[in-house]
């Protein structure tokens, strides 16, 4: 673990105990006294190779539990090979680029991967001057802006990746009713789900795919939202083009909504079981028990509808006590017209089947 550092410490000791002479990291410096001899101190100019990084210009999509490879390249105009050790650093940005994750910095083949990206992360260096990223077991919260950046002395370079996890949005408030939640009580409800808040562009992109929800919920970054494809008067009025409805920056614990929830793709499967006289809820969860599995939880129903097609006109318990089912292709007597998870809300009686999810 100590190499690394030192590694750090040698290239700047060696920057800095060059100071004293025309030195190279990628451009030619020439030092030239000020042709009147006045005592100015002395202009520097230079000439040589530009370093310049490359990266996707699309998004690399992915999804939970998968391996994902971030590309990134570097070269120099004009060609030329660099004189010293190359230095790699990639960070994980905030969507307005105020804030930066450190995610992996790299010296030659010796790296050092940071916070949840331990054991995770490495970089991919098949090519030469490849600097790209390789995720593990991609998670839910990878989902964003990384950055690339190459240093090569006092010339330092980057771009930018965008990795997006297929996913979907969905709202969710908990059985003691409707706009119950502070922002710290939804990120909480959303992971219970087996999910993660959404970002404003996994909501606008739910939205873009026909999501139209009249009720506000809290986003990743503490804003509250509500999409609307149908203008209503309700919602917002009926004259309001259809879009993205915003309150903008809420107080974190003072003020209280929905959530909108973000779930991506699945390592296991749903599947419904039932019984004759129905179930409890606790009868429910010991029947997936029995075979193996656990209750699934509202993101893995999504998730499951959204991307293996599930379609079930029955209802079925899930783990946080509501009773929903999923369809995938409308039918008489399936709820509305239009796809969807239903929902029967959280009944304090009743006997149902039960929805299980289990790990492949």
């Amino acid at each position: 673990m100590l190499l690394l550092p030192l590694l750090l410490e040698a290239t700047l000791l060696r920057l800095a105990s060059g100071s004293h002479h025309p030195f190279y990291n990628g451009f030619y410096y020439n030092h030239i006294m000020n042709d009147k001899g006045n005592g100015q101190d002395k202009v520097v100019y230079f000439n040589g190779a530009k370093l310049v990084v490359e990266t996707p210009k699309d998004p690399v999509y992915s999804s939970n539990g998968a391996n994902v490879t971030l590309p990134c390249h570097y070269h120099y105009e004009p060609d030329m090979e660099a004189k010293r050790k190359i230095r790699i650093k990639w960070s994980k940005l905030r969507d307005d680029y105020t804030k930066e994750q450190d995610v992996l910095v790299a010296i030659g083949k010796t790296y050092l991967a940071f916070g949840d990206f331990r054991g995770r992360a490495h970089l991919h260096q098949a090519n030469r001057r490849e600097a790209s990223l390789v995720v593990s077991d991609v998670r839910l919260q990878d989902d964003g802006k990384y950055r690339c950046e190459v240093i090569d002395g006092l010339e330092d370079e980057s771009n930018v990746v965008d990795l997006r996890l297929k996913g979907v949005v969905f709202p969710y408030q908990p059985p003691r009713g409707q706009y119950r939640l502070n922002f710290h009580e939804a990120e909480r409800v959303c992971q219970e789900q087996g999910a993660i808040l959404a970002t404003f562009y996994q909501l606008f992109q739910a939205w873009s795919e026909g999501l139209d929800w009249c009720n506000a919920g809290w986003l990743a970054d503490g804003t509250v939202h509500y999409p609307i494809r149908l203008p209503r008067k309700p919602c917002g009025g009926l004259h309001l083009a259809p879009g993205i409805r915003s309150y903008g920056p809420r107080h974190r614990h003072q003020h209280r909504f929905d959530a909108f929830c973000f779930s991506s793709a699945l390592k296991g499967e749903v599947f419904y079981l039932d019984h004759p006289a129905g179930m409890t809820l606790e009868e429910a969860k010991q029947s997936c028990q029995d075979v193996g599995a656990e209750i699934a939880r509202v993101g893995q129903l999504y998730s499951a509808w959204k991307f293996l097609g599930l379609d079930r006109c029955d209802a079925g318990w899930l783990a946080d006590g509501s009773v929903r089912y999923p369809i995938a292709k409308p039918r008489a007597n399936c709820g509305p017209a239009e796809p969807g998870v239903r929902s029967f809300g959280f009944p304090s009686k009743g006997r149902f089947g039960v929805y299980c999810y289990k790990e492949r």
